[in-house]
């Protein structure tokens, strides 16, 4: 006889999520975080690495522990020419903030490398920028069978290594549709992650965030 397909509720031990940053970013979970171009959504998620690797509060004062470990994975920018000066300028400690080499084979979501990397630096942080670029080839953004599958491959990693995934997203330029739509991609994608985030720029005072509120050696 076969082994038992079910299981009880009352077999299973409840647990409190765990936050990176209360309410925005859990630990072991993915967060997509999205927004038009050039509204500052990698600059923002930049400036949280920062703060992650000098170990200080979040914005609003939550604390995270730390220092910690972060990746940062961008396919759409030089890393010499742009993502090292943009984490120098945050105040990042460069020395904390790995990639995953990836120059011979494009790295994608459901790449074992990810596993491997996490296991690697036990990084706290993962992202991924933008979220588009790291689609497997085989795969259609707008399939909700196939997103679902690969995002539930990324969600388990996360897990296992009680890693805080952020996934970078631009939106679509469609009107009249809620924020949460306009997502580019299956409603899948933001079905999936624990945690939606838009970034908007505000007009009246553009440089309100600021990551330098803690006193960085």
């Amino acid at each position: 006889m076969e082994g038992l397909v079910c299981d009880y509720y009352s077999n299973v031990t409840a647990k409190p999520v765990d936050w990176l940053w209360y309410p925005y970013i859990p630990f072991g979970k993915l967060t997509v975080i999205q927004g038009d171009p050039g509204e500052g959504k990698s600059t923002l998620v930049l400036n949280l690495v920062s703060l992650l690797t000098n170990g200080c509060p979040m914005p609003d004062g939550f604390s995270a522990g730390g220092p910690r470990v972060a990746i940062y994975q961008c396919a759409e920018d030089g890393m010499a020419d742009t993502i090292k000066p943009r984490l120098e300028q945050a105040g990042a400690k460069c020395d904390k903030v790995a990639y995953i080499i990836d120059d011979d084979i494009a790295l994608t979501l459901e790449d074992g490398r990810i596993d491997a990397a996490l296991k690697e630096t036990g990084a706290s942080i993962f992202v991924v920028d933008p979220l588009q670029a790291f689609i497997p080839p085989d795969s259609d953004m707008l399939s909700a069978t196939k997103m679902r599958a690969v995002l539930r491959k990324l969600a388990n990693t996360a897990e296992k290594y009680h890693c805080a995934v952020i996934l970078i997203g631009h939106m679509h330029k469609g009107s009249g549709a809620k924020n949460l739509y306009r997502g580019l991609g299956s409603i899948d994608i933001a079905a999936i992650a624990r945690s939606i985030l838009m970034v908007s720029r505000d007009e009246n005072r553009p440089g309100i965030f600021n990551a330098r509120g803690c006193d960085q050696a």
